[in-house]
């Protein structure tokens, strides 16, 4: 960022807050002194680290100033800048002294506030779990840091994860580094701004119900749903024992796919499937009533992958079982959520019971709760066995189409929208003024991958005219998932050059993307 770029950036800044009557304050965006060094990828920079290219301290410094750069974006709730130095310089001292470099050598990875750090405080994104420390890092958090990782700090979220805007009315909103006036997605919207802004190259999120895939697809990163299970859950507060599943948000699929090889504990190698011998399906139901937007972007997408020899074939009203997803994904999340959550605030020892929970929640999320987890909302025991067995039918149908059809992948827009409003909780806005319910924008077309434990991998199809990203999901059978990872990495090369070419044109003339 240049220094007309910076002023450039600030007055826009400058002018949203004015708008929104926004309380936060701006401060002069300076250039960084290592811009080279922000867009290298996870696998780049361990590499280098480890080569002695530069340290993890000069690395880590670089990241830290470009939080500091970011600031508005909101995008951590705690960081421990003393400590993340501390770390690195001691992955210095390791490698001056010819010690085992791990995978993740010296690399600052951000944590989703939801996943349990021994070494910071893990809110969940509520208040009266402001000051939890959890006795253990979750088992993920583990295996990252066997090989060198470093926890960067706790990314800001939507409160208990539940919800899709990030919007946290006790931490502060999450805003995308696209126009800050919009929402990153969520719930895992913190972790998906720190890497689209630059702060680091990958990131830990988690899945629910579209957590890593909404946030990847509003600001144009690369994000890999796992099959259900492909990695543990221990340490995290999950809303659903049949749904919740971590994993990675990165600018890459490389590395995502340097996390999977960690985080499930296989080493080997995936190499990008040949383009040509790539079968994808697109299930109608899923392109039906998108933003004009979305479908343009998406569908050039697809026709550039044509062009690269990839087969896409359209799939009617036989896939049409997918529109039951929906309800039957918010049917179990509402059933398990109060369950899940008292599970993990007794076993955590946290000191905190649900009650005390729900006296301080946020308005947004409280009015959520009342409405489809508490009675005399809440689905009853009938309502719950119903929605597994018509979960099992689903599984059984997509699977047996799947393989009738011999796809690798369904594929589809990841939500029916662009990246909404800050404040646009229960509607979107599209159309230039037709609102459309959150449920149908944001949940619909990712309750897929919930339902099913699909393997799911997320790429930027390009930009929209107003500079918002759009992303497409890839969503490969239960157990597939270095099969999904090998179709990304080709995929990406096919869809990565426009992308690149057009985020870049855009900044030029917003100056406000990373």
């Amino acid at each position: 960022m240049d220094t007309l770029s910076a002023v450039r950036f600030t007055t826009t800044v400058a002018a949203h807050s004015a708008a929104e009557g926004a309380s936060f304050r701006v401060t002069p965006a300076v250039p960084p002194r290592d811009a080279a060094l922000l867009g290298l990828g996870a696998v780049e920079a361990v590499a280098a680290m480890q080569s002695g290219d530069f340290t993890a301290e000069r690395y880590a410094t670089t990241l830290l100033e470009q939080v500091d750069r970011w600031s508005v974006l909101n995008a951590f709730r705690m960081l421990d800048r003393d400590a993340v130095l501390q770390a690195a310089r001691a992955a210095d001292v390791q490698r001056s002294q010819g010690g085992v470099l791990g995978r993740l050598h010296g690399l600052p990875i951000p944590v989703k506030d939801s996943v349990n750090t021994r070494m910071l405080p893990t809110s969940n994104g509520t208040r009266s779990l402001t000051d939890f420390r959890p006795s253990a890092d979750a088992s993920v958090i583990g295996l990252l840091g066997e090989e060198g990782a470093i926890v960067m700090g706790k990314t800001n979220l939507h409160e208990l994860s539940f919800g899709w805007t990030s919007n946290n009315e006790t931490f502060g909103a999450v805003r995308n580094p696209y126009d800050i006036a919009r929402s990153p997605g969520g719930s895992s919207g913190g972790s998906a701004a720190a890497v689209s802004a630059r702060m680091a190259p990958l990131a830990v999120a988690e899945d629910t119900w579209g957590s890593i895939r909404l946030p990847a697809s509003f600001c144009g990163l690369a994000g890999f749903r796992p099959s259900r299970g492909r990695y543990p859950d221990d340490g995290i507060m999950t809303l659903s024992r049949n749904f919740d599943q971590v994993g990675p948000l990165a600018r890459s699929v490389e590395d995502l796919v340097l996390f999977d090889q960690i985080a499930a504990r296989d080493a080997r190698p995936i190499a990008p499937r040949l383009a040509n011998e790539i079968r994808i399906a697109l299930p109608a139901a899923l392109w039906a009533d998108l933003d004009p937007e979305v479908e343009r972007v998406a569908r050039r997408a697809l026709a550039r992958l044509r062009e690269a020899g990839v087969s896409v074939v359209e799939i009617a009203a036989s896939m049409n079982d997918v529109m039951r997803a929906p309800s039957v994904v918010g049917t179990i999340v509402a059933y398990e959520l109060r369950s899940s959550v008292v599970d993990f605030l007794r076993r955590h020892e946290t000191g905190v019971s649900f009650d005390d929970l729900y006296a301080t929640l946020a308005s947004n999320t409280k009015n959520l709760m009342d409405s489809m987890i508490l009675p005399p909302c809440a689905p009853s025991r009938e309502a719950y066995e119903a929605a597994l067995f018509e979960r099992g039918k689903i599984a059984s149908i997509i699977t047996s189409r799947m393989r009738a059809y011999r796809v690798h992948a369904l594929a589809f827009p990841v939500a029916t929208v662009r990246a909404p409003l800050i404040g646009e909780e229960t509607e979107v806005t599209i159309d230039g003024g037709r609102m459309i319910d959150s449920f149908d924008a944001l949940g619909r077309n990712v309750a897929l991958g919930s339902c099913v434990g699909m393997a799911s991998v997320v790429l930027p199809a390009g930009l929209a005219t107003d500079g918002m990203p759009i992303g497409i999901e890839f969503a490969g059978l239960p157990g597939g998932d270095r099969g999904v990872l090998a179709l990304g990495l080709a995929l990406e090369r096919i869809l990565g050059a426009a992308r690149e070419s057009g985020t870049e044109a855009y900044r030029d003339s917003r100056t406000m993307q990373p």
